[in-house]
């Protein structure tokens, strides 16, 4: 079950943290390699951040993406919709959980991150996206990698007024991040996220609600997309499993 759940939400965060906001994550990682990375110069190498917040960070790739940046010495902030979230994020690490039911997200971001924020690991979208984009530190990087507040209503064409201007005064970045882009690094990453998880590095978390059968596949979806789940969301397809599954579960 820990492979399943990094197959795609794993490789989401890893490949993501990694290539695109540049974070150095640990062995057996590709960036492990790379010489570290200093302070960011003009023209000059992306320094290592020092800030990371991830948006929904009680989800499928959510947890990954808190886990992965702790591991790369990152101070993890996360938001989250509920008390059982939260305590989820804390036992996986995060230094500061934003529950956004009991608390103002940008009130809290603007109080204790006056700096703003280095990494923002972003799949909310609407609303969240704009502020993220008004959280983000001078040189920082908000990573887009999904948008779940518009999946069950429909694509809509987004405006986001003063976007380009706040990106230029910051000297800040808006990056999209799509898996399929990069099946190249899906092997090595799998790899390496699999032997985190078989050393207690990285923990799969994984919905306590359990779907069973092609059928219940629109029931998984709009427990996802309602918000009600925490963790990886498994859809088990056929009615009886491998004893040697059963056993890994």
């Amino acid at each position: 079950m820990p492979v399943l759940a990094c197959l795609t939400s794993g490789l989401t965060a890893s490949i993501a943290l990694e290539e695109t906001a540049r974070l150095q994550l640990p062995a057996p990682f590709p960036s492990s390699q790379r010489p570290p990375a200093g302070p960011q110069r003009a023209g000059g190498a992306a320094r290592q951040p020092k800030t990371v917040l991830v948006t929904a960070a009680a989800g499928g790739t959510g947890q990954f993406a808190v886990q992965l940046a702790k591991l790369a010495g990152c101070r993890v902030v996360a938001t989250c919709g509920g008390d059982d979230k939260a305590a989820l994020l804390r036992q996986l690490g995060v230094d500061r959980v934003i529950n956004y039911r009991s608390e103002d997200v940008k009130g809290v971001l603007k109080a204790e991150y006056p700096g703003g924020i280095d990494v923002i690991y972003e799949s909310v979208g609407g609303e969240m996206f704009d502020l993220c984009v008004d959280a983000l530190a001078d040189r920082g990087t908000l990573v887009v990698i999904g948008m779940m507040s518009a999946y069950s209503s429909g694509w809509q064409r987004s405006a986001h007024e003063g976007l380009a201007e706040k990106l230029l005064w910051k000297s800040a970045s808006v990056a999209g991040f799509f898996l399929l882009k990069y099946a190249p690094l899906w092997g090595p990453h799998l790899t390496a996220l699999c032997e985190l998880v078989a050393q207690g590095r990285l923990r799969a978390a994984i919905d306590t609600q359990r779907f069973v059968g092609v059928e219940s596949a629109a029931a998984a979806v709009d427990r996802l997309q309602s918000g009600a789940s925490s963790g990886k969301v498994v859809l088990q397809v056929a009615p009886e499993l491998p004893a040697a599954a059963v056993a890994g579960l």
